[in-house]
């Protein structure tokens, strides 16, 4: 199987299941697609049996009038009109969450999923649980997971969006310069600065320089377990970001259940970007 193409910002999905832990995944959602001009999809899973609640959903257009990037007498066609943001709230009926989740993924293939994490146990509950790894695998979807330390990147109450530090821990496998363009791809269209990318790798020897759109970034070397030393790191820059290129081998399930995604997730102090590539 031939490398997946570097994806682009075009389509945003946030999973939510209306904790207040969620609605920060949310702001980052819509912060990201506005920046983006993307789709955004707002799902949320429920029991067939159990009642829809389409006023528990997020709300957009108080959120984008808070933030002062509309009236608060607009209009929801508004929304694209002006942000050139098409907004869809999507119930998902299913007695399996993540069952549900996964296959609106694998079907509609979004560029970016937001969600928030409760701890070193993974996702909430839209993500826990038992499903087929491959399923998920298969899907090969960048997620943007907000863990319980972590502070937004994204202002709650003005909407501005700082991603001045990306710290990218990088490992021989996937490709570093394919991590790379990958980040570079996928957050270009929200006018990414390589000049953020901290790169760094834990004790592997690698060029202290690697070549992303004919720009330069630098690569540091430092030294310790992998997990602190990513952390301490991320403290230590004020990372507003960090990034954690992942392989089908260990990808998006192993990185919510116990891989060094999972444990930077749970103690990082900003929000961790899970970015799966397949291998060549």
């Amino acid at each position: 199987m031939g490398p997946a193409p570097v994806r682009r910002l075009t389509r945003i999905a946030h999973a939510t299941d209306f904790s207040p832990q969620s609605e920060v995944a949310f702001q980052h959602a819509l912060r990201l697609a506005v920046a983006a001009q993307a789709r955004l999809d707002i799902l949320h899973v429920h029991d067939p049996a159990q009642r829809e609640d389409w006023g528990a959903f997020p709300h957009v257009r108080e959120t984008l009038a808070g933030w002062e990037m509309l009236e608060s007498a607009a209009r929801t066609e508004d929304i694209e009109a002006r942000l050139g943001v098409k907004v869809s709230k999507i119930e998902i009926k299913s007695r399996d969450p993540v069952a549900g989740l996964s296959e609106f993924l694998i079907s509609h293939r979004p560029d970016l999923l937001a969600v928030a994490t409760h701890g070193r146990h993974g996702a909430n509950r839209l993500l826990s649980g038992s499903v087929s790894q491959d399923v998920v695998l298969e899907a090969n979807v960048p997620t943007l997971l907000i863990g319980p330390k972590a502070r937004p990147f994204v202002n709650v109450e003005t909407g501005e969006l700082s991603l001045s530090s990306i710290l990218m821990p990088l490992a021989e496998h996937p490709s570093p310069a394919r991590a790379l363009e990958a980040l570079y791809g996928l957050l270009a269209p929200i006018g990414l600065n390589l000049e953020a990318i901290d790169a760094m790798t834990v004790g592997l020897k690698m060029p202290d320089l690697m070549a992303v759109d004919g720009h330069a970034v630098p690569v540091r070397e430092v030294h310790g377990a992998i997990v602190d030393a990513i952390l301490q790191a991320a403290a230590e820059a004020e990372s507003d970001l960090i990034v954690m290129p992942t392989t089908a081998k260990h990808g998006f399930l192993d990185g919510l259940r116990g891989s060094t995604t999972a444990r930077v997730t749970a103690e990082a102090p900003c929000p961790v970007l899970s970015l799966p590539l397949r291998s060549p």
